[in-house]
């Protein structure tokens, strides 16, 4: 991979884990309501769930998905349902939760499985895929999905942290109720893509419209 590509892949890494989304809204609300160090499983789950994914489609998957369209439809509205309850979820949290607390923040096996139902991080991983990795090396496969998981765990960890900061913000019910409020709504507003997501007819299904105003960059072959 030459250096201008690798510079590209690292800021379209950086640019997609880092915005608002699915997963930074729920850390975010997550820091809050749980602390960064009981989110740090959420946080990891999420950067190796994401880089699984890159590396899967890379492999093969995402061939499957456009032989089988359907597989497709049925992930997106499952993801939109199962976003949708968790939205639910934020929203009736009512306390600032301590170590004794009964409520639980996202698990790692939790967080990585939300990114298979998750639509932005399809859009990421298959654009990652089809884009940047390179045709027939399984080397440069794993090297993709491991940068994406260096480049977006920070972001992720930022995210998270800003939550923690907010705590102390958080200390009153009526407070941390607004917050929580408006996180639910902010990631119910993040399913917009998916509702509104429209393809004319024999359109390709690699190059998902969450990601459609990203400039195109040629894909590299592994001799690059």
């Amino acid at each position: 991979m030459t250096a201008q590509l690798l510079l590209a892949f690292v800021l379209f890494a950086f640019a997609t884990a880092g915005t608002p989304g699915p997963n930074n809204m729920m850390l975010l609300a997550s820091g809050a309501n749980f602390g960064f160090r009981r989110t740090v499983l959420h946080i990891l789950g999420i950067s190796v769930g994401l880089g699984v994914m890159v590396a899967a489609m890379g492999l093969g998957l995402g061939g499957v998905f456009k032989a089988w369209p359907v597989l497709h439809e049925v992930l997106r509205w499952v993801g939109g349902g199962y976003m949708l309850w968790l939205a639910w979820k934020i929203a009736t949290t009512r306390t600032v939760a301590d170590k004794g607390a009964g409520a639980r923040p996202m698990t790692f096996l939790q967080a990585a499985a939300f990114q298979w139902v998750n639509p932005k991080a399809w859009a990421m991983a298959l654009t990652a895929a089809t884009t940047y990795t390179p045709e027939g090396s399984t080397i440069g496969v794993f090297f993709v999905a491991g940068t994406f998981m260096l480049v977006g765990a920070p972001c992720s960890a930022a995210w998270a942290g800003f939550g923690q900061g907010m705590r102390r913000f958080l200390d009153r019910p009526p407070v941390l109720r607004a917050f929580n409020l408006t996180m639910a709504a902010l990631l119910v507003v993040s399913l917009y893509p998916l509702v509104v997501e429209t393809r004319p007819a024999g359109a390709s299904r690699e190059a998902p419209r969450l990601l459609a105003d990203l400039p195109p960059t040629p894909r590299w072959s592994s001799r690059g």
